[in-house]
């Protein structure tokens, strides 16, 4: 699964977060709370993610409702062993460093100690 352009992956955040088929005017009221988006534009990054799979297009008359197909977890997961194998070499300690050079709080860092300690990573 390749990684989706920063564009396309605002969209798919709000399908996910939405959690629920959505129509347009849904992304819009999301994305207008960060930054205005042209009809067109929004309507070009649906078409892209329905041609790559992410999400599926059912067209009731004028209007259409889009359903995400790959769920987060999965997109996350993949894009997070790509990282780790192409980025960091596999190399743990490059992933460690990488973690803590990444402005990660003291706090986050200590959630991550937590969840690796208790075996949910």
């Amino acid at each position: 699964m390749k990684r989706l352009p920063d564009s396309e992956l605002e969209v798919m955040q709000i399908i996910w977060d939405l959690n629920r088929p959505v129509d347009r005017k849904d992304i819009e009221e999301q994305l207008y709370k960060k930054h205005r988006i042209a009809v067109t534009t929004l309507l070009t990054l649906l078409s892209r993610l329905a041609e790559r799979g992410f999400i599926s297009i059912e067209k009731n008359g004028k209007r259409s409702k889009y359903t995400a197909l790959v769920e987060k977890k999965d997109y996350l997961s993949e894009q997070g062993s790509i990282f780790f194998k192409d980025l960091c070499s596999g190399d743990v300690g490059v992933l460690a460093n990488a973690l803590c050079d990444s402005k990660l709080t003291k706090e986050e860092i200590e959630e991550l100690r937590r969840l690796l300690e208790e075996g949910n990573l």
